[in-house]
């Protein structure tokens, strides 16, 4: 158990950020759920639209410290290379 004021606060505040970092993956999953869901079903001019709304989520992802960059960047690859593939 903590002890020191800062500790508690610390605590408190990694409490915060891991609910709303959570809440940003589950967007940017859903998100590349949509693109996934639009390829199988082998609709290509609604699966560029999803990757288009896509790329800016991964990307704000990158920038507020919830992906690394090369997994988006992996993912953003991956995801155009199926749409194009279509």
């Amino acid at each position: 158990m903590a002890n020191t004021l800062q500790s508690k606060k610390r605590i408190r505040r990694n409490n915060r950020r891991a609910e709303i970092n959570g809440a940003r993956k589950s967007r940017i999953r859903g998100f590349i759920k949509k693109v996934e869901t639009a390829c199988t079903d082998g609709d290509k001019s609604a699966a560029q639209e999803a990757l288009k709304a896509a790329q800016p989520e991964i990307a704000k992802g990158v920038a507020k410290g919830v992906l690394h960059k090369n997994t988006a960047a992996r993912k953003m690859s991956r995801l155009s290379k199926r749409v194009a593939a279509l």
